[in-house]
């Protein structure tokens, strides 16, 4: 469990390294064998929807994904050069996307 810990610290830092780079393919890259990774030491950690929706999103240009949240309210997060196939292939397949973008500013104090 410890070197499974130490291999995912590991992918933590190549990937900050490939945004601070702006190497946003090996950024995901690097998602998809954290996915890999982190599935193997679980059976828990997919079902068969997500195995699923993951393989569609792969098929249609994603590069990586993550799992994010726990507990049946979770999202699933993909990197893809061409989003609009992807989109289109997720929504084909009943999911809702929700967009995001990456914050460059840090914390903010907002005072009301």
């Amino acid at each position: 469990m410890i070197d499974n810990l130490h291999f995912v610290k590991d992918l933590g830092y190549q990937s900050q390294e490939a945004l601070e780079v702006g190497d946003l393919d090996r950024f995901g890259e690097l998602m998809n064998v954290h996915w890999e990774h982190k599935k193997k030491r679980s059976g828990g950690m997919s079902n068969p929807d997500i195995d699923r929706w993951y393989s569609l999103a792969k098929e249609n240009g994603a590069l990586g994904g993550k799992l994010i949240g726990a507990g049946g309210g979770g999202f699933l997060m993909f990197y893809a050069d061409d989003k609009t196939k992807l989109r289109h292939a997720m929504i084909h397949a009943g999911l809702k996307e929700v967009r995001f973008r990456f914050d460059f500013e840090g914390t903010k104090v907002v005072i009301q």
